[in-house]
């Protein structure tokens, strides 16, 4: 008997090893990944020398209302109102639903299917096929409701790392969605502050003319004295009739920058008219926050969308690599299924099955490895990506940084070249009428003293534009705060 047990135990130690060495066998003849990867990673801020510059200077990040330090009410009123209708942002709204609906789809691989079905079927059975008499050569009708229910086990991750990188895709849209928002509003105050630059230039051109025509004027009165000719009074006339018609041109670009703003607010052209000059304020004084470099890849919503797209490679990677493990799906159905309305609702109708599929892929002709091949060469993408947009990032901070700085030294000299420039012009407008200097001198003096101002001016809103380009340079206010986010910081 013990023999008996003995010889039991030992063929099912052998059944078993067989068993073991056929699934080896069968798997290492199946499709494998072998020497497919990648080495690529996304850099780190620290990669790279910021040190100089980007000084930390215990700055603050900029907040979602950034704009407001400029103390124009129209300009808030206009970021609103792109917010509320700008086709731009409808589109990156629309991105999100439809990654959000992936996302859901993903989602929904990874539950139990059930499924109800009834179907009703009026046929002529063969007297020579499977259906023996008293079916054979009749007709009949049959009725059919079944409930199925299946269940992919999922045993290698597949479905799991499918909504994972579906989850990375919809946070990844979001924070495309506040790029496109964040550029929407540096494009309207940039324009805005244009509109405010065509304004301030406008006026310097008036008083351009202004100033020529009182030199007609006065050389009208020279002429009458004997102390000038026609010369003069003609070149006075072509001095002032140039000057209208640079105001003319100014008009014609105020306008079409108020079309411009319309356009970027969503609304048609109509809209710009209504738009006031711009009151802008000097704005809050520029100092970087400290931890700039680390704390950027959070704060830049182009750097967050490239993180979350090189995270969704990595679960699209895993995804691609359970396809080539064995793939079991459980299944079962319930129902009744009989001929006729009488006897269908009886235990005699009752069909049950249930059962495994499993599905191993062995040889395919190498469709599976090169899926996973593109898949690395996306996440290869998207880490290069990652990294471009860092570096960029970076880049944008130091590189308006260093023109707000060069703006102020420049204001420094140019003002005090403006006051020199208007007390030249103020002598020599003096010393023209009393006879003491000829038009030319006047002339001169008169284009120095506008160019001056308008290096001023120009130079003051250039300082405006590269301080809103760097706010948005800045992440504009954005934070990451999805779980992933939060708990890295």
């Amino acid at each position: 008997m013990k023999k008996q047990e003995n010889r039991s135990t030992f063929g099912s130690r052998i059944a078993r090893t067989g068993v073991t060495l056929m699934v080896a066998a069968v798997l290492s003849a199946c499709a494998n990944y072998a020497g497919i990867h990648s080495d690529k990673e996304p850099a780190q801020p620290q990669d790279y020398a910021t040190q100089q510059s980007l000084p930390a200077d215990e700055g603050r990040w900029p907040a979602s209302d950034w704009a407001d330090q400029f103390g124009d009410a129209q300009l808030r009123a206009l970021l609103d109102e792109a917010l509320a209708g700008s086709p731009t942002l409808e589109q990156a709204r629309a991105r999100i639903a439809a990654a959000s609906a992936y996302s859901e789809t993903a989602k929904a691989g990874t539950m139990p299917r059930v499924d109800a079905s009834y179907s009703y079927t009026r046929q002529r059975f063969s007297e020579n096929a499977l259906v023996p008499p008293p079916y054979a050569g009749s007709w009949q009708s049959e009725n059919k409701g079944l409930l199925s229910a299946s269940y992919d086990l999922d045993l290698w991750g597949k479905n799991r790392e499918a909504l994972k990188s579906a989850v990375s895709q919809v946070q990844a849209s979001r924070a495309d969605a506040e790029a496109v928002r964040l550029a929407l509003d540096t494009s309207i105050a940039r324009t805005y502050n244009q509109l405010a630059r065509l304004y301030a230039l406008h006026d310097i051109a008036q008083s351009e003319v202004d100033e020529r025509d009182k030199i007609v004027r006065i050389t009208a009165g020279r002429i009458a004295n004997g102390l000038d000719t026609e010369v003069e009074r003609k070149t006075a006339e072509a001095d002032l009739a140039s000057s209208r018609s640079a105001l003319s041109a100014l008009d014609g670009r105020i306008v079409a920058t108020r079309y411009q703003l319309a356009a970027l607010v969503g609304k048609g052209p109509d809209r710009g008219l209504s738009i006031a000059r711009p009151q802008l304020g000097i704005g809050d004084e520029v100092r970087l926050p400290g931890n700039l470099p680390a704390d950027l890849v959070s704060r830049r919503p182009d750097i967050v969308a490239a993180r979350w797209r090189v995270d969704a490679m990595t679960h699209d990677i895993k995804e691609a690599k359970a396809e080539f493990y064995p793939d079991i799906n459980l299944s079962a159905s319930l129902g009744l299924d009989a001929f006729g309305f009488g006897r269908l609702l009886t235990a005699a109708s009752r069909t049950v099955s249930a059962g495994p599929a499993i599905h191993l892929p062995i040889f395919d002709g190498g469709a599976l490895r090169a899926q996973l091949k593109d898949r690395y060469a996306g996440f290869d993408y998207a880490v290069a990506t990652y990294d471009q947009t860092l570096v960029t990032a970076l880049n944008d901070v130091a590189t308006n940084l260093s023109q707000i700085r060069s703006t102020d030294a420049q204001l420094v000299d140019a003002n005090v070249a403006q006051d020199a420039a208007h007390s030249a012009q103020r002598l020599a407008l003096t010393q023209y009428r009393a006879g003491l200097a000829n038009q030319l001198t006047v002339l001169n003096a008169e284009t120095n003293a506008l160019a001056s101002e308008r290096a001023v001016a120009n130079l003051k809103m250039d300082r405006r534009d590269q301080q809103i380009a760097l706010a948005a340079a800045l992440g504009g206010g954005y934070t990451d705060t999805s779980a992933d986010a939060l708990a890295a910081r």
